[in-house]
């Protein structure tokens, strides 16, 4: 028998409880002015989708009642973030994009060393922008604890930011369902990664001395300056920048440039580009970039 939280996120929206056209524009205008992020007539089944859960929550009679309660001083202020946070999509892995660690460890971290002491002067400093729950950043110190193993004065520090308090909450905890990490090699699994103790759960966390490498906080990309140090030796940024509009793409990417130590490094996914932008970079590998 389901008991009251389980009944709660079965029942169903009333049929007559859709997503009206107006309030949708509603939601839509403030997603695109204050996030940036695209939000076309075709996304409206899934904001309704996403929303579902949160007018289930507050037990209201429809949509129509909970975007005027997101939009009330109330509803700002205790609502708004739990809205971004349905809106917001937050797909990531361990390893993903592969190549990117491996240019990472074979020519950006020797190269920084070299060139400005990153790592043994002074910590080799990364921004995982977009983090999502954490599984970039957690890749990026497996891969410099490697580096670390066999150049022992070798430290860092990752800074990890999401505009989403929900995922951010998950990375900083850094536990995860072990089919998450099936994709880490064996080797990383024993030195970075705890069983849990339920072995019905089936979780794994990340170990607290690699936890301990990394910082979060929340950033919205649409801010004017960003919370952030400007001497980051490389800022990974990946499949963050494809939700926006192409001119705020520029403005953004413009913007973490500041961020970005001359000469260092800024990496974005592989479905993103920079073809027809007036930014401070050149290309040194796929989707790898050098800040001018």
């Amino acid at each position: 028998m389901a008991n009251g939280k389980d009944e709660e996120l079965l029942r169903p929206v009333p049929a007559s409880a859709t997503l009206s056209q107006a309030d949708f524009s509603r939601l839509a205008k403030y997603i695109e002015s204050e996030l940036g992020i695209r939000m076309p007539d075709t996304k409206r089944v899934m904001l309704e989708s996403r929303l579902q859960k949160r007018v289930r929550h507050f037990k209201l009679s429809g949509f129509g009642e909970y975007v005027d309660f997101v939009f009330s001083p109330q509803g700002r202020e205790s609502e708004l973030i739990n809205m971004i946070d349905a809106v917001t999509t937050n797909k990531t892995d361990f390893f993903r994009e592969a190549d990117h660690f491996d240019y990472l460890l074979e020519s950006i971290v020797p190269e920084a060393e070299r060139r400005f002491g990153s790592g043994i002067a002074k910590p080799f400093n990364v921004w995982s922008a977009g983090c999502s729950t954490g599984e970039e950043p957690y890749t990026i110190a497996m891969v410099l604890e490697e580096h670390r193993d066999k150049e022992p004065r070798f430290s860092y520090r990752i800074f990890a930011s999401d505009l989403s308090t929900q995922v951010l909450g998950k990375a900083k905890e850094g536990v995860y369902a072990a089919e998450k990490a099936e994709v880490v090699p064996m080797s990383f699994k024993r030195k970075y990664m705890l069983r849990g103790k339920d072995p019905q759960a089936q979780l794994v966390r990340m170990k607290p001395e690699l936890r301990s490498r990394l910082s979060f906080a929340r950033i919205n990309f649409m801010d004017d300056r960003y919370p952030a140090a400007e001497d980051f030796d490389v800022v990974f940024c990946r499949n963050v920048i494809i939700y926006f509009e192409r001119k705020i793409q520029e403005q953004i990417l413009g913007k973490l440039c500041r961020h970005v130590r001359p000469g260092g490094w800024l990496v974005l996914g592989h479905s993103e580009t920079l073809t027809g932008m007036d930014v401070p970079l050149r290309n040194v590998a796929p989707t790898i970039y050098c800040r001018t």
